[in-house]
């Protein structure tokens, strides 16, 4: 039996629903289908030991994979013959009114659809609530499933943040990085707003020109019409962004290559693993709760419950087995009580001396001159008994 009165069958169940819905939906449905009634606070329990038992068993993963970096116990699967990979972060509500950014990957095959357009399928993601480094090294796992580092090309597209291009440079230094062409079209809008005023003509007709010449162009042309706008803080920033980036911004190149130039899977995947069940309505989230919850929605949204639920219900009894134990051991352990110091005995007082006695009455004589007296116990037999009726002789 796992943790708590339900079968097995009902927390896996509980656990799936609370993944997916809000607890007290979570609740409602499975009353609905099994006639089961449990608590808001049942389900939110089931749910988050299940997703912390998830999240122990991919960081003992992590581990074993660091202590064999060339994959010589399990090795990685071959990658694609293109793969994509994108990074991102989204902000999450916790309690208190506060906001923390969760970092997202998501890995897919590139191809072409059946129009002959660049399409990314085979979505696979991890998320998590953490600083970069950790992030980077925790996602070892989904790319050692995937085998990102046996793929053919690595297309990395992502914006041009730090923090992205570190984890690149620790996982696949040698991939081909592209900034997300949305993301550079907005600096160019940010410059042609600043250089001709929001919303007009101007501003419209600019800006479909240099982004076409960016897509389908020359880049560099682009950058000098960039540069020849008025001086300012929108487009000095673009110019800078822009030109340090200029060899991710060769779209017409990678366009012909076969590789993606946006970043949409990232984007649908913080709508979809993210934000669809941590940033529902007056949803406030506990800094330790999200994480279980972001891995139980990677294992729902990757498609790997039948093969992860065995995994975290085994964990579930171990951690139940170990706790009965300790228990166990703690009950049967010695008590041990705190030496108490001996207190000082107060002197006793003398006991009194015994009172004086009178000396016993001596008993009577039985026999004298070898007859029986009338104390003799035949004499009391033989005499007879006065009658309480008559008066007393004198």
């Amino acid at each position: 039996m796992l943790p708590g009165q339900l079968t097995p069958w009902l927390v896996a169940g509980l656990v799936r629903l609370g993944a997916s819905a809000p607890f007290a939906e979570a609740a409602g449905i499975l009353a609905h289908f099994t006639g089961t009634t449990v608590s808001e606070t049942t389900a939110r329990r089931a749910t988050e030991a299940a997703g912390a038992a998830w999240v122990q068993l991919e960081l003992a993963e992590v581990a074993r994979l660091e202590a064999d970096p060339r994959g010589m116990a399990v090795p990685a699967p071959p990658g694609r013959p293109v793969q994509q990979l994108s990074v991102d972060g989204v902000l999450v509500p916790l309690v208190g009114g506060t906001w923390a950014e969760v970092k997202t990957l998501a890995i897919g095959t590139v191809g072409r659809d059946r129009a002959g357009a660049v399409a990314t399928t085979d979505l696979s993601y991890f998320a998590r609530l953490a600083d970069a480094e950790t992030f980077g090294r925790e996602a070892l796992g989904e790319l050692h499933r995937r085998g990102t580092a046996r793929a053919g090309v690595v297309v990395a597209v992502a914006d041009g943040a730090p923090w992205i291009q570190g984890f690149l440079d620790l996982h696949c230094p040698a991939a081909v990085r592209i900034l997300d062409f949305p993301h550079a079209v907005g600096y160019l809008a940010q410059a042609a707003q600043a250089a001709f005023g929001p919303g007009t003509g101007a501003t419209s007709a600019w800006l479909a020109t240099q982004a076409h010449e960016l897509k389908r162009g020359d880049p560099d042309r682009a950058l000098a019409a960039l540069a020849a706008l008025p001086a300012g803080p929108a487009r000095d920033d673009a110019v800078r962004y822009l030109t340090d980036r200029r060899t991710q911004i060769a779209y017409a190149a990678f366009s012909t290559e076969g590789f993606p130039i946006g970043s949409g899977c990232i984007e649908s995947a913080n709508k979809h693993v993210v934000q669809r069940r941590l940033k529902g309505a007056g949803m406030h989230w506990g800094r330790d709760h999200v994480n279980p919850m972001l891995g139980l929605r990677t294992v729902a949204a990757n498609d790997r419950w039948a093969t992860a639920w065995p995994q975290i219900a085994a964990r579930l009894r171990d951690q139940t087995r170990r706790g009965s134990v300790a228990r166990r051991a703690a009950h049967r352990a010695p008590v041990s009580t705190p030496a108490v110091a001996a207190l000082p005995v107060p002197p006793q007082p003398a006991p009194a001396p015994p009172a004086a006695t009178a000396p016993p009455t001596p008993r009577p004589k039985l026999v004298v001159n070898g007859r029986p007296t009338l104390a003799h116990p035949w004499k009391r037999r033989l005499r007879p008994r006065p009658d309480p009726a008559l008066p007393p002789k004198l």
